[in-house]
């Protein structure tokens, strides 16, 4: 008998302040999670990208203006006065032959490197991820640690290099500087991507007589393109906004975007009217590339380094 008042004393649901300080934290717990998925949550969101997107907002707007009416007021006068609104700074771009060939210069950089980081990038990957030679481990761990090489360490002895190998001030010595400090980071991605492609499915490929070039072309290929595109989107990206690079090995005659505009600014102080134009041009094709390709940025990179 006293066993059983015992065993129902614990099945007893628990009550008293105990009880109710838990039921009191449950609540408090669920209000702020279904507030935070509702609608006041959302607006926070909205506003906090209106704040990151502000100042290219801006620097639309002071393109579209006229050089007086940067120099007069800001740019958010021109929701009081949009009669001020113009696209002859645009005009004056396109007759500005240092910035039109400095774009030029840009894409001739960009697209090269981006397609070697890729390309050599993806055969490292599947050759750390599924091919067996002396040493593998040892050497993904040296990719590894050239990860965290800073870019300035490499600046002056590269730089004695190529002056010696003849590659110094020319496009091709910028792309290889821009492929050989991007290979790293693409080899250490699209190795931990391939390598979470089942095993079975390659078997079954080479048992049907795939060698490891069809293997590499027929099988992983398609099924890493997320993480491939959302490589050749970082490169693109990383290449496109450099400055630092392309000041010191980017030919003087033809240089990138960045360094052409940064000579406006250090030779003509006022010249605001081809300055804002050229910094927005030169912002929104990376900005457009991105946003274009966002859902396999993200889902490449969480794959890839997640996994």
């Amino acid at each position: 008998m006293t066993t059983t008042k015992a065993a129902q004393a614990e099945q007893v649901p628990p009550t008293g302040k105990a009880g109710r300080t838990g039921k009191a934290e449950q609540s408090l717990g669920a209000r702020i999670a279904a507030r935070a998925g509702g609608g006041a949550m959302r607006v926070f969101l909205v506003l906090v990208g209106l704040f990151w997107l502000m100042p290219t907002i801006g620097l639309l707007l002071s393109s579209l203006r006229g050089p007086e009416d940067i120099a007069a007021t800001g740019w958010w006068k021109v929701f009081t006065a949009p009669s001020e609104l113009t696209f002859s700074n645009y005009q004056r771009l396109l007759d500005n032959s240092t910035i039109t060939d400095s774009l030029f210069s840009t894409v001739l950089i960009t697209v090269p490197t981006t397609v070697l980081v890729v390309v050599i990038g993806s055969l490292a990957g599947y050759a750390f991820a599924w091919m067996e030679f002396p040493g593998r481990d040892w050497w993904f761990l040296v990719v590894v640690g050239l990860l965290v090489v800073p870019v300035q360490v490499a600046l002056i002895p590269v730089s004695e290099l190529f002056g010696t190998i003849g590659i110094f001030e020319t496009t091709f010595g910028v792309i290889m500087f821009h492929t050989a400090f991007g290979l790293p980071f693409a080899i250490f991605l699209l190795r931990n991507f391939f390598a979470e492609i089942p095993r079975e499915l390659l078997e079954a490929a080479r048992l049907d007589g795939a060698g490891e070039i069809r293997l590499f072309t027929r099988v992983v290929m398609p099924l890493g393109g997320p993480a491939i595109a959302s490589l050749g989107i970082f490169q693109f990206l990383w290449v496109w906004n450099d400055m630092l690079v392309a000041l010191i090995f980017a030919d003087s005659d033809s240089p990138p975007i960045t360094v052409a505009l940064q000579q406006q600014v250090r030779q003509f102080g006022n010249n605001i009217d081809v300055l804002a134009p050229g910094a927005f041009v030169s912002m929104v094709i990376p900005l457009a590339v991105f946003f274009a390709f966002q859902r396999q940025f993200v889902s490449g990179v969480m794959a890839g380094a997640v996994k």
